[in-house]
């Protein structure tokens, strides 16, 4: 009997929900506060083996104190909490149990936001405006914010209370931009979700290089076009005397090729290149391709049109008039010619045209002898001239040869005759 109730003595009984209360401190809460639970007794009792739990879950043993420090709150410490913890009564040792308690911690101000003005695509050389945007709570306007800024991850600025960043976009501040805001004391920081900054340059105006120049058919010719400067992607489109070949794209805003095959001469000619991306498009000077290593001259403008003009007007004259000279040129047989006297023409007066045909000696076959000139017109009202003993005519002396069924037969008799026409013109032959 007496060992039962020494045993007694030494159990621990389990008090009642309630005999223990749970202090949050302080409160209300916001982040970056630091968080303590406090576990006491009705009326101040000392508690010993004091438990703390968060949602049902234990956290913490304290075996002689009865205050937990849970660090710097964030919202991730809200939570129900509660506390046993061991007491001595009339010698009698009773396990108290706190009721639940509800700790909210609030958000001392949202995660930033960063914006971008007037917009997070823009053309190089224009102002960009980045603002880490957030606010803190309206129970704590006395807090005051730090602002960093950052690009990928390297910073920009670090804790600066003016909570935006100005840059004069170009080509090499296109990336990842994000920034973070934090109160002086620095206990908490947020950063904002990531903004892509594209910074977009025109494209130059882009070089077109032909290798090799000089080609034959059958050769595998090479069209390369390259901007210097330029937001990726670029099209590169390739051209021939103005009509499209083809079309290539660099994603990375590097130079691209066309390769073809020279199948003619068609393919000589003035070739040139087209750079394009989102911004421009730009032209390149044009280059000639040739065969053989012939140069190919480009379309003839209007200032060396007279030019290619000349020479070739000129060579055909001359063709024109070998071709005449040729046609026309006199043929006359071997020995004298006809006498004949050219006298000096008249000017204004009219003559009359006589032909006179000679047929040559039997051993010349084929062969007739003209005589063309002129004589004054009788009819005509002029004052009497002395007679000349010398013909006034003009001789054009010329060799016909006829073809054999022309030839007359040998031993006819030779006559002449006489005809004129209405114009005065007179023809005599003789056969």
């Amino acid at each position: 009997m007496l060992l039962w109730t020494v045993a007694l003595l030494f159990v621990p009984c389990v008090g009642k929900t309630g005999q223990l209360s749970l202090q949050v401190r302080p409160n209300p809460m916001f982040e970056g506060n630091s968080l303590t639970l406090k576990c006491q007794g009705r009326d101040n009792t000392l508690l010993s083996q004091v438990k703390f739990y968060k949602n049902g879950k234990f956290l913490h043993l304290s075996e002689d104190s009865q205050t937990l420090s849970m660090g710097i709150a964030t919202v991730n410490s809200s939570g129900l909490y509660h506390c046993t913890g061991n007491m001595t009564h009339n010698r009698h040792v009773i396990t108290g149990i706190s009721k639940t308690v509800m700790v909210q911690v609030q958000e001392l101000f949202p995660p930033p936001v960063l914006r971008a003005t007037p917009s997070n695509k823009l053309l190089e050389g224009i102002p960009l405006t980045l603002k880490c945007q957030t606010k803190l709570h309206h129970r704590r306007p006395a807090q005051r914010l730090r602002f960093s800024f950052h690009k990928d991850s390297r910073p920009l600025q670090t804790r600066v209370l003016y909570p935006e960043l100005h840059i004069r976009a170009a080509k090499e501040d296109s990336g990842l931009y994000w920034c973070e805001a934090a109160p002086e004391s620095g206990q908490i920081r947020k950063r904002s979700p990531q903004l892509e900054i594209r910074v977009r340059a025109p494209v130059s105006q882009p070089l077109l290089t032909l290798r090799p120049t000089g080609l034959a058919v059958g050769d595998v010719a090479e069209l390369l076009c390259e901007a210097q400067s330029g937001s990726p992607p670029v099209l590169y489109s390739f051209y021939l005397n103005g009509e499209m070949l083809g079309n290539r794209v660099a994603p990375c805003g590097r130079a691209a090729s066309l390769l073809f095959r020279v199948t003619s001469e068609r393919d000589a000619g003035n070739y040139s290149c087209e750079a394009e991306n989102s911004v421009s498009k730009e032209t390149s000077k044009p280059g000639a391709l040739s065969l053989d290593g012939l140069p190919v001259l480009s379309a003839p403008t209007s200032s060396n049109g007279l030019v290619l003009w000349l020479p070739a007007s000129l060579l055909g004259l001359m063709v024109i008039a070998a071709a005449l000279l040729g046609y026309f040129r006199p043929w006359r047989k071997t020995g004298p010619l006809p006498p004949q006297d050219l006298p000096p023409e008249a000017g204004g007066e009219q003559h009359l045209l006589n032909i006179n045909f000679h047929c040559q000696n039997e051993n010349d076959d084929g062969i007739i002898y003209s005589e063309v000139y002129t004589t004054p017109n009788e009819n005509d009202a002029k004052p009497a001239k002395p007679t000349q003993k010398k013909k006034d005519v003009s001789v054009i002396y010329a060799e016909v040869r006829l073809q054999p069924h022309e030839v007359p037969a040998k031993g006819l008799n030779r006559r002449s005759k006489s005809h004129k026409d209405a114009t005065g013109d007179s023809e005599e032959g003789l056969c």
